[in-house]
C-alpha cells in the first residue's frame, strides 16, 4: 500500500475522492481496530498516510521526526515514511485555518468555545490561538482538569462569540443530534463544525437559525488535504484547488429538494432537473405507496392522516441522509420542522410555487379533492413553505420555463 487513510471507522469518508482528484495515485481507506492500528504502524509498509480519529495522538510514538507545528499542537494527521524513517505532520491546522479565513470568521480579540479533546480539537485551538482569540475554553463533557463541562459551560460562558465542534456528534449515521444547544448563546458571530458529513449538520443548521456564520467542515477536509498531498509528493499547490474541487464536490453531492403544494409540477421539474444534473430522483409519495401497498387516498381512509405523516417521517430520515438525488416531496411535509432540518442538511430546499389558479386538484389527493379544498389548503400552507424554502421557484408558465428557473436558483444556492 502507498497512499492511503487509517482510522477506526471509514465507510463514509471523503478523503479518497478528494485526493484521487488532486493527485495521481490510488488512496485506500484503512480501517482499522486499536490492535490492528498498533500492528499496521509496526510494519511500515506504506509510502504515506493520513490519520484520523481516534489515532492522531497514538500514532505519535511510532514517529521517527514530527515537525516542530505538529509537536507543538500534539497531534499528527499526516504521516510520511521517506527512507526508513517516519515524518509526521499536522495538515488539521492548514485546513482549518483556510477554513476560517475563506469564511471571515475572526478569532482576534473574542471568547472562544471548543467543544471536544481529540486530535482535531488540538488543530483548531492552535489555529485560534494563533489568530489572536483572547479565551480559548475546551468543553467536555465529563469532568476534566483542563476543561470545562457543558453545564458550566451554559451558566459561565453564554457570551461567547464563536463555537467550534471538533467532537464526532452530529456526524452520519446520527445526523438529528447537536453536540451543543445554542439557545441563549447572544452574542454568537459564528459556529463552526469538522464534521463534513452531512455536509450541513444540525449544529450548523442551528448557527444559520441565529443568523450567525456557520460553517461546516469540507473545506477544512479539502484543504488539509492539499497540503496532505503537497508533503506526500514534495510540490507546492495552488489554493485555488480548494476551492475548485470543494464546488465540484457540492454539486456532486447535494441534493435538489422541492416543496410546494400537490399539483404545482415538483414532480414533472424534479424527473427533468435529475436527467439534466446527472441525479436520482425521488418521489417521496411514490416511495410511501411502495411501502404501505396501496394509493394514499386509500391509505388515509383506513389509517389517517397522523398515520401517513409517522411514515412520511420515515421517508425523509432515510433519504436525506442520501447524496446526490432531486427529492419531491408531498405537499404536507413542510408540517413537520423535522422534516425540514433534515431535508436541509444534505440538500437545498426550493419551494415550487404555482398560482393557486393553477394548481392541479382532485386525482388522488386527499386533502385537495377540488379547487375550492385547494385554494383553502395553499392559504393554511403558505407560511409554512415561506418559512422552509431557501429559494422560490415560480412555476407558472411551461415545464421548460419552470426547469430553467429551478436550475438558476439552484445554482445561486449552492454558489
Amino acid at each position: 500500500m502507498r497512499y492511503g487513510l487509517i482510522g477506526e471507522k471509514l465507510g463514509h469518508s471523503f478523503s479518497k475522492i478528494i485526493h484521487e482528484q488532486l493527485a495521481d495515485y490510488t488512496y485506500d481507506l484503512i480501517p482499522l481496530s486499536t490492535e490492528a492500528f498498533h500492528h499496521f504502524m509496526k510494519q511500515r509498509d506504506f509510502h504515506a498516510i493520513n490519520v484520523t480519529i481516534p489515532y492522531k495522538e497514538l500514532v505519535m510514538p511510532y514517529l521517527d521526526c514530527i515537525d516542530p507545528k505538529a509537536a507543538a499542537i500534539g497531534a499528527v494527521n499526516t504521516v510520511v515514511h521517506r527512507g526508513n524513517k517516519l515524518y509526521g505532520y499536522n495538515t488539521d491546522y492548514d485546513g482549518f485555518r483556510y477554513m476560517l479565513m475563506k469564511h471571515k470568521v475572526k478569532p482576534k480579540g473574542k471568547k472562544v468555545l471548543l467543544l471536544g479533546r481529540g486530535g482535531a480539537a488540538k488543530a483548531c485551538i492552535a489555529v485560534v490561538k494563533d489568530m489572536g482569540a483572547e479565551e480559548v475554553l475546551t468543553v467536555y463533557y465529563k469532568e476534566n482538569p483542563e476543561t470545562i463541562t457543558y453545564q458550566v459551560c451554559y451558566e459561565s460562558h453564554s457570551d461567547a462569540q464563536i463555537i467550534i465542534n471538533t467532537t464526532p456528534v452530529g456526524m452520519y449515521p446520527n445526523t438529528e443530534e447537536s453536540p451543543i444547544d445554542l439557545k441563549g448563546f447572544d452574542n454568537l458571530e459564528a459556529v463552526v463544525d469538522v464534521v463534513y458529513n452531512p455536509l450541513r449538520t444540525k449544529f450548523v443548521l442551528d448557527g444559520f437559525s441565529k443568523g450567525v456564520t456557520a460553517v461546516g467542515g469540507l473545506e477544512m477536509l479539502i484543504g488539509q488535504a492539499k497540503c496532505a498531498v503537497e508533503i506526500f509528493l514534495g510540490k507546492k499547490m495552488e489554493n485555488t484547488l480548494i476551492q475548485n474541487l470543494y464546488t465540484a464536490l457540492l454539486e456532486e453531492r447535494s441534493n435538489l429538494v422541492l416543496i410546494g403544494m400537490s399539483g404545482c409540477g415538483k414532480t414533472t421539474l424534479g424527473k427533468m432537473a435529475a436527467e439534466r444534473l446527472g441525479k436520482v430522483f425521488v418521489d417521496i409519495d411514490e416511495e410511501i405507496v411502495k411501502e404501505i401497498g396501496m394509493p394514499i387516498k386509500e391509505y388515509f381512509s383506513k389509517m389517517g392522516e397522523s398515520s401517513f405523516r409517522l411514515i412520511e417521517r420515515a421517508m425523509v430520515q432515510k433519504f436525506s441522509k442520501q447524496n446526490g438525488l432531486v427529492i419531491a416531496t408531498g405537499g404536507g411535509v413542510i408540517k413537520n420542522e423535522e422534516n425540514i432540518g433534515d431535508l436541509k442538511q444534505n440538500g437545498r430546499i426550493l419551494w415550487v410555487k404555482r398560482d393557486v389558479s393553477l394548481l392541479e386538484s382532485g386525482n388522488g389527493r386527499p386533502l385537495a379533492p377540488d379547487a375550492e379544498a385547494t385554494a383553502r389548503l395553499y392559504r393554511e400552507r403558505l407560511p409554512l413553505y415561506e418559512r422552509a424554502a431557501e429559494m422560490v421557484c415560480n412555476n407558472n408558465r411551461t415545464a421548460e420555463d419552470g426547469l430553467k428557473e429551478l436550475l438558476d436558483k439552484y445554482n445561486q444556492l449552492l454558489s
